[in-house]
């Protein structure tokens, strides 16, 4: 089971427990009500209102995974909020990597950091930021939305911690998988992959000479360039493909492309 810590305030779960790491066991998970500097995908911050959301990091230790197929890990993750979203509410997916959509709207943001020791992860942790009660947005994210806004009801935030920590725990450990499980892992995570439909989409990356900074984006801004394709596949290292309209297909990574969401 995992084993709890509260901060009242603090100002990135992630950096705050990878600065412990050595001194605490697995499956500790440190979580507060007031994360005031908390750290996304490409450098990005997540807006949380203090008392309102989920904020917290758990430690796995060796985790039996390899380094150059790391996102395997990413994909348990995923897969656990989304069930223990599906609990309350329908119509959730992964965005890739590992963002969790409510139609075309962001509930949930992910850091996944690897500390590695030779040839093997050492230490994982995995930071999320979780909506739940929050109804009101200052920041200039394009499309939050939280599980509040949905149901139109507030949820126990001990309960829900409790709840999706217990899942994370259960899809992280990799111990004893088989090839068998985790092709069944890479088949349940293109399922639940966001525009996973053989549809084409609007996607952007940015132009040669530009220095854009990549996130989700509701226009196509100067230094961008946007192309359709349709998602073929994630690889075990993360690599998004993406089929385009005359059948090659492009390999990119985090940094390398990013949706266009309609707000």
């Amino acid at each position: 089971m995992p084993r709890y810590i509260l901060l009242h305030e603090t100002a990135s779960t992630n950096t705050y427990l990878s600065r412990m790491a050595a001194m605490l066991p697995s499956r500790t998970v440190i979580y507060t009500h007031n994360q005031t500097a908390g750290r996304g995908q490409r450098g990005n911050s997540w807006e949380a209102e203090p008392g309102k959301n989920l904020t917290f990091s758990m430690l796995v230790k060796d985790i039996a995974v390899r380094p150059d197929e790391q996102f395997y890990i990413s994909m348990a993750v995923s897969l656990a909020v989304v069930d223990f979203l599906k609990q309350h509410i329908g119509d959730v997916t992964v965005k890739w990597p590992n963002d969790i959509y409510h139609g075309d709207r962001k509930i949930c943001g992910m850091l996944i950091e690897h500390t590695l020791q030779g040839a093997a992860i050492k230490n994982t942790v995995v930071g999320v930021g979780l909506n739940i009660n929050q109804t009101e947005w200052r920041s200039n994210a394009p499309n939050p939305v939280s599980l509040a806004q949905v149901t139109g009801k507030e949820l126990d935030l001990d309960e829900a911690l409790y709840g999706v920590c217990e899942l994370i725990e259960r899809y992280t450990d990799f111990s004893g998988y088989t090839a068998e499980r985790y092709a069944d892992l890479h088949r349940r995570y293109l399922e639940a992959l966001y525009r996973y439909d053989d549809s084409y989409h609007t996607f952007a990356k940015p132009k040669p000479t530009s220095a854009a900074t990549l996130a989700p984006i509701t226009i196509n801004p100067e230094g961008w360039e946007s192309f359709e394709a349709k998602i073929g596949d994630v690889l075990p290292d993360g690599t998004l493909l993406l089929v385009n309209r005359d059948g090659t297909t492009s390999g990119y990574a985090f940094k390398e492309v990013a949706f266009v969401v309609q707000k």
